[in-house]
């Protein structure tokens, strides 16, 4: 019996202390994914843009809010207006090159195209009433509202020399819907509601001006932030730096790189011209020089390179403003990881079974009771912790 009870309370003491151990692990982690206390500045917000028709042109203000859709000014709002096909896949400057050239404006609740050659074409978001159906961004439904037959005819007769074949459509929600996909999911700082409205990966990118200027050293014919079509263009950080930030605040604004940002064809269309690069730059240069040499990430990212980051947004919705300054966390000085006492005993003892005090009382010894026993305590410790935020 004594040496029973003795088995008993060290299976007790053991699976108590490695209880305190698991919770003391994940305490620790969610210390990790809390934003830093200590920040660095590491440049400015020199641009910030927003292209509220995917693969359409930019709109560039001073102050924008940071939502978990993206930036956003009133009715203006990133990449929550699309162009899809009859089938209703999206359609991207990847394709047609030439809608980068259709220059986008929002005064109040109406958004007007206008594009070389066309009469303007306007449409009124708030009035939109159609019923609502699901598109498809990289084959994962999206909702969807249509935006009716007169932007569609026009879209149609810029871009395709036709009166139909493509249609234009609104996101009506406030709030993303799609899960991550799945090229990205080896990256586990994406999440769900990282993914925005219509963008390819997440809600926001990031470029650095230095990167863009290390790159046109490279090549024939330079270019610029915009063939990456970011929502921040930092300038005053060292080259490439972007790779290594973790935490990033822009102005009060906190986000997480979540994930390089690989690039495709795209690039080589010149924003202006809406003419793709016949030596396919500066796509072939990055090739070069910054592609992910990662086993275990290459076969999800193959021979994309990488320029510039993704970001998530981890605060509050805030305004940012040209000017603002751009800070990365500064990683606290980790300290050792000690096991809490018992289990630093036990992993330490070549007993058979955990050393009892000799002054310890069979009472003590005895089936514990969780109220007056080490065992109580245990669970007054594990539930101090799992309260800690």
């Amino acid at each position: 019996m004594e040496r029973s009870r003795l088995a008993y309370a060290t299976a007790v003491v053991v699976g108590a202390g490695t209880a305190v151990a698991l919770v003391w692990w994940f305490w620790t982690r969610r210390q990790k994914e809390q934003p830093p206390k200590k920040w660095r500045k590491v440049g400015e917000l020199s641009d910030l843009i927003v292209f509220p028709v995917k693969s359409l042109g930019a709109v560039r203000l001073n102050t924008m809010e940071c939502t978990p859709l993206g930036l956003r000014d009133g009715w203006l709002r990133d990449r929550t207006l699309m162009v899809i096909d009859m089938d209703g896949h999206f359609v991207t400057g990847r394709q047609l090159p030439r809608m980068v050239q259709v220059s986008p404006s929002i005064s109040g609740s109406t958004l007007t195209l206008r594009a070389p050659g066309m009469m303007a074409v306007s449409v009124d978001l708030a009035g939109l009433r159609g019923k609502g159906f699901r598109a498809a961004v990289w084959g994962q439904p999206v909702p969807a509202r249509d935006c009716g037959e007169e932007a569609a005819r026009w879209l149609s007769r810029f871009l395709l020399q036709e009166d139909t074949g493509l249609r234009l459509v609104y996101y009506p929600l406030d709030r993303p819907t799609r899960d991550v996909r799945t090229k990205n999911k080896p990256f586990p700082l994406v999440v769900s509601e990282d993914t925005g409205a219509y963008p390819d990966a997440t809600s926001y990118t990031l470029m650095n001006e230095a990167s863009i200027a290390d790159l046109n050293t490279r090549l024939e014919d330079p270019v610029t932030p915009q063939h990456f079509r970011p929502n921040f263009v930092v300038k005053g950080a060292q080259v490439l730096e972007e790779d290594s930030w973790d935490w990033v605040k822009i102005g009060n604004v906190v986000f997480r790189n979540v994930k390089p940002c690989t690039r495709c064809i795209f690039t080589t269309v010149d924003p202006e011209t809406g003419m793709k690069s016949p030596k396919v730059e500066p796509l072939k240069t990055l090739k070069g020089y910054r592609q992910i040499k990662d086993p275990e990430l290459r076969p999800f990212t193959g021979d994309s390179p990488v320029m510039g980051i993704h970001l998530g947004l981890r605060s509050n919705n805030g305004n940012v403003r040209l000017g603002d300054g751009v800070f990365v966390g500064v990683p606290e000085e980790e300290e050792p990881f000690y096991s809490p006492p018992l289990l630093h005993r036990w992993s330490s003892c070549e007993h058979d079974v955990f050393p009892i005090e000799e002054k310890m009382s069979k009472a003590d010894i005895d089936y514990p009771d969780s109220s007056s026993s080490f065992f109580g305590s245990a669970a007054n410790i594990i539930a101090s912790l799992s309260n800690l935020e």
